[in-house]
């Protein structure tokens, strides 16, 4: 009776997993979840659209041909000078988003149930920084659609327009990792959302996103120059062949190789507040 109960216990027993399986098993399922939810409220992607939309449409029609980008001051120059920048602010501006919805976990008790289940110790947070991912992605396909509708085009091969938009996505996962930080920081969704967004317009706007930088103020200059958002913002617009006639790249390290400063600089944030994250994690309450 014995040698029967201890085969039926093998056979009913989890078999082990590595913990690098279990991690990426765990966080595939919880990435789930949160994709599962993202399509049953329509309204997060619908109104996570319409702010770069709105974006893209004034600052082509309304400023476009009044700023002066390299030596040209034409509409169509500065169109292509603006989209690297907005599809990078509007990945970075993802980090609200995702905070705000790790808040809302711990406020309804979410986490605390997560945690008390054996899961490995970053499984919830990287599923749900996944998640963020593809609603970050499916959004800058919808935008780059606008972009082509209003007189965007890009001038290299589909090679380094691809690895362009790999490169945002590397940025704004990484930024989700500083919005899951902010989430496990704060009390509330609300706080999530202001904590996530404050920081931010001067991060985007002291920038070369929306205006060139050599025109900027000498200290201003330099923050734009050394700026992380800046670097992804040059190589985008570099692969995808947008730089307007007579620009000329600031001395600045970054900006003379901006593919290799964006990849540094996303990868760096991504250790660190990852990092944070899951520690912050462990705690929270």
């Amino acid at each position: 009776m014995t040698t029967v109960q201890e085969a039926a216990d093998r056979v009913a027993a989890p078999r082990p997993r590595g913990g690098i399986v279990q991690s990426v098993n765990d966080s595939l399922v919880v990435a789930k979840r949160n994709l599962i939810r993202m399509t049953r409220i329509p309204e997060m992607i619908i109104f996570g659209m319409v702010q770069p939309i709105m974006f893209v449409v004034l600052f082509t029609y309304v400023f476009g041909g009044s700023i002066q980008v390299g030596a040209s001051t034409s509409t169509q120059a500065y169109r292509e000078f603006l989209m690297a920048g907005i599809f990078a602010q509007t990945v970075t501006f993802a980090t609200a988003g995702a905070g705000a919805g790790i808040a809302d976990d711990m406020h309804k008790g979410l986490i605390d149930r997560f945690r008390s289940l054996p899961m490995a110790r970053g499984a919830v947070l990287t599923g749900r920084t996944l998640a963020d991912l593809v609603q970050t992605a499916l959004t800058l396909v919808v935008l780059a659609v606008v972009a082509l509708l209003v007189g965007w085009r890009t001038h290299e091969n589909l090679g380094k327009v691809l690895l362009g938009f790999l490169l945002l996505l590397l940025l704004g996962y990484a930024f989700s990792w500083i919005g899951a930080l902010i989430g496990l920081s704060v009390r509330t969704p609300e706080a999530a959302t202001s904590g996530g967004l404050i920081w931010l317009f001067p991060l985007t706007f002291i920038s070369n996103a929306f205006v060139d930088a050599n025109n900027m103020p000498g200290f201003l200059r330099t923050i734009a120059e050394w700026n992380p958002f800046s670097a992804t913002v040059q190589a985008c617009r570099e692969l995808f062949g947008n730089l307007p006639p007579g620009f000329e790249a600031p001395d600045a390290w970054p900006m003379q190789h901006p593919v290799l400063a964006s990849v540094i600089w996303s990868v760096l944030i991504l250790a660190v507040f990852r990092t944070l994250a899951v520690r912050k994690y462990r705690s929270a309450v």
